[in-house]
């Protein structure tokens, strides 16, 4: 059985996604998280997490967030009118390496790993990247000096596909996001930081409706170490406030929580544990 890591995104997103990341890892249906550290209230949620038995070890990561309405910890790596972290676009501008701030960057990399620290008692297992930030060109090295600063032993979330076979089955998306990623790797070996060796588990929110079938596809080829990335939650009035993805969460969430989920494990010869 290969092990691979089934990892929830967006913990401390809003109480609805919390609760339900939560319910799946004390049914062992997760085996990672990635929090959000900038989010108001942050301190109550990480408690809770800690509180919640798993029968199985659960990954801690730290999810960098450059977007969204919240405000930096320390510094936003591009200023904005109202002070909170920019929209994704000008961050995936082809001028967005000349305009972010390395110093910023790391800064505020530097402030989020501090209260993830403070708040779980410990520096966190691995770093990725709400909306895939630690990919971008402007982004990338501020953000493996910041980890390899303060987090030595965390490993790295990279997006490469299993294989040119699974990249050419998957979707627009999925290879928009392999090919930001390109040269990752080598920057993150520079860095001394170590790497999942392969990704899956993006799709168009908008397009997919059958999560099941998405599944058994991402598993296709996944190796020993592989990551899937997945976003379970409930929906709620904050999270409404916060994130446009709201009903993919209900979806994937009632996946991971129905027998079909282990099911499609053993057929893969995969496990969690």
């Amino acid at each position: 059985m290969k092990r691979i890591v089934v990892c929830a995104d967006d913990y401390g997103l809003a109480p609805g996604v919390s609760k339900a990341i939560r319910e799946l890892a004390a049914r062992g249906r997760l085996n990672a998280t990635s929090a959000m550290s900038v989010v108001p209230g942050f301190g109550a949620e990480a408690r809770a997490l800690v509180a919640t038995e798993t029968p199985i070890r659960l990954q801690l990561g730290l999810h960098v967030t450059f977007t969204g309405p919240f405000k930096p910890l320390a510094a936003s790596p591009l200023p904005t009118k109202d002070g909170n972290f920019p929209p994704l676009a000008p961050l995936l501008s082809p001028l967005a390496r000349w305009r972010i701030d390395r110093r910023a960057v790391e800064a505020e990399i530097t402030a989020q790993l501090t209260v993830f620290a403070d708040a779980f008692g410990r520096p966190p297992d691995f770093v990725d990247g709400h909306q895939h930030v630690q990919l971008m060109p402007g982004v990338r090295e501020g953000l493996l000096a910041a980890v390899a600063r303060a987090a030595p032993k965390a490993w790295v979330r990279q997006c490469g596909a299993a294989s040119w076979r699974a990249l050419l089955a998957a979707d627009n998306k999925t290879r928009a996001i392999a090919f930001l990623n390109r040269g990752f790797r080598r920057a993150a070996a520079r860095a001394e930081l170590a790497c999942n060796p392969a990704f899956a588990g993006a799709y168009d929110f908008a397009r997919h409706r059958d999560f099941a079938k998405l599944f058994s596809g991402f598993l296709d080829g996944l190796p020993e170490g592989g990551v899937i990335m997945c976003h379970p939650g409930h929906v709620d009035e904050t999270l409404i406030a916060r994130d446009r993805l709201t009903r993919p969460r209900e979806s994937e969430y009632a996946y991971f929580a129905s027998e079909k989920f282990p099911q499609a494990l053993a057929r893969a010869g995969a496990t969690l544990s």
